[in-house]
């Protein structure tokens, strides 16, 4: 369970927002001064610090660079009134994770939670390498397969220098875990490790979540906005699947890596940044540049040094260990005793050539586990995780399509509601929603992590269908 602190002054914004994050499933602890929020982190340094910028005695700045004392890696949202935001920006520029405006929405808010435990945890997360597949450590690169060492090999090598790195490798193949062993082992260990998902964040934000934007850089934008690039300043930058970016960002990044200086969207003065790029992508470059979807001069830039990752079908033997690994981390994580698995579903497992690769195992083994009931894992309770069935798969996924398809057809036909397609879909994201709580015992968490979405996004689905408590909605 991830520790979140919220300092603020504000009695009745303290207590709302730690009823919300408690029932979100998070551990709350507050503080109303600057003062006791810094002896808070020194008794115990939470995951994550939310906290105001204008409090009486000790202003939150001065919190901020004090607590970053105790630990580096802390991250810390900064929440702020409108006219306190340079203070914001400036406490941005220092380290912290980001700034919120107030008054924010909940769904808003969530978001950046997670992403800055998340960011905290790879920061303070070491990813060991070629661990015992019995331990549960939380992030580990399993496998002794020769394809394996000599990715910890070139791991080795490479971390210890300043080297752009460029990782290939299929789709669920660790890219990320390569990355951030990377940093571990780098000499920048102890400077921020952000992680950019150029697919993820949609073009038009892209640009200005990386570089940042000045006020009145374009309608909306009415303070200065620092990017992640800066932010991350003498630290690593991960951007994963880079194969995707823009082509106009393209240049930008390679501007970055030749001057090792940035522009803010709106801005006319180079700003200069030490960062070191590790780029990852899953993508066929080659056939981009042919296709003239990817620069050629940000190609070679970036391919000082390549790591390629092998599929999991290419690893011989790994499966079986990963299955260890994973079913120890999982029931750990659950708090539940490890069923562990019949040598029968182990054989079937490495007879699988798993297209998603190590991700897919991992899903796979977590859905095996949580309908287990306690009893070792066996060929169809894996069958039944990778088909959605116990080994008549194709009949029975035919069967649920013609009863979806008949309740569809009938719909239709009758013409009864003109909103008929989103009627489905909340239909259908109700029942999904339902009987994840229902299989999870109301678990949000473990709810998230069946349904294959984050747990912020579970909220605002949840919000949408109606299934939150009265009391769960808008906090300003």
């Amino acid at each position: 369970m991830s520790s979140i602190l919220i300092v603020d002054d504000d009695d009745q914004l303290r207590q709302s927002f730690q009823k919300l994050l408690t029932e979100e499933g998070y551990e709350v602890r507050t503080a109303a001064t600057g003062e006791a929020g810094l002896e808070a982190v020194r008794q115990a340094v939470p995951d994550l610090v939310i906290m105001d910028v204008r409090m009486p005695g000790m202003s939150g700045l001065d919190a901020f660079q004090a607590m970053r004392e105790i630990e580096p890696k802390l991250p810390v949202i900064i929440m702020t009134a409108f006219g306190t935001t340079e203070t914001a920006i400036e406490a941005t520029k220092r380290g912290a994770f980001d700034y919120i405006l107030k008054p924010f929405e909940i769904p808003e808010i969530l978001r950046q939670i997670e992403q800055a435990l998340q960011a905290g945890r790879f920061m303070r997360s070491r990813v060991e390498m070629d661990v015992r597949p019995e331990s549960a450590v939380p992030d580990a690169l399993i496998g002794r397969s020769e394809a394996m060492q000599q990715v910890y090999k070139a791991i080795g090598r490479v971390a210890p220098t300043d080297a752009t790195v460029l990782i290939r490798g299929e789709s669920g193949t660790g890219k990320e875990l390569v990355a951030r062993a990377i940093y571990h082992h780098s000499l920048r260990a102890h400077k921020p490790f952000l992680v950019i998902n150029c697919v993820a964040i949609p073009e038009t934000l892209l640009e200005s979540e990386l570089f940042g934007y000045e006020k009145g850089a374009f309608t909306g934008a009415t303070t200065r906005r620092v990017g992640k690039i800066e932010q991350a300043n003498g630290g690593t930058v991960f951007l994963d699947e880079i194969g995707d970016m823009p082509f106009n960002i393209q240049a930008k990044i390679l501007r970055l890596l030749q001057e090792k200086s940035i522009e803010r969207l709106g801005g006319r003065e180079p700003i200069p940044v030490d960062v070191r790029i590790i780029a990852a992508t899953n993508r066929d470059l080659e056939a981009s540049l042919a296709s003239g979807h990817f620069r050629e001069d940000l190609y070679y830039r970036l391919k000082v040094v390549t790591i390629e990752l092998p599929p999991l079908r290419e690893r011989k033997g790994d499966a079986a260990l990963l299955c260890d690994y994973f079913l120890a981390r999982f029931s750990a994580e659950m708090g539940i005793d490890n069923p562990g698995i019949t040598e029968e579903a182990k054989a079937l497992i490495e007879s699988n050539p798993w297209p998603g690769n190590v991700r897919e195992l991992a899903n796979t083994l977590q859905k095996a586990l949580i309908f287990s009931r306690g009893y070792p894992i066996r060929p169809e309770d894996i069958s039944k995780a990778v088909l959605g069935t116990s080994g008549q798969g194709q009949v029975n996924n035919e069967s649920a399509d013609k009863i979806l398809r008949q309740w569809v057809r009938e719909s239709l036909a009758a013409g009864i509601r003109q909103d008929i397609f989103a009627f489905f879909m909340d239909r259908l994201t109700r029942i999904l929603i339902t009987e994840a709580l229902d299989l999870t015992k109301g678990n949000r968490s473990k709810a998230a992590k069946l349904l294959g979405i984050s747990r912020p996004t579970l909220h605002d689905k949840m919000e949408k269908c109606g299934l939150t408590e009265p009391g769960e909605e808008g906090q300003g």
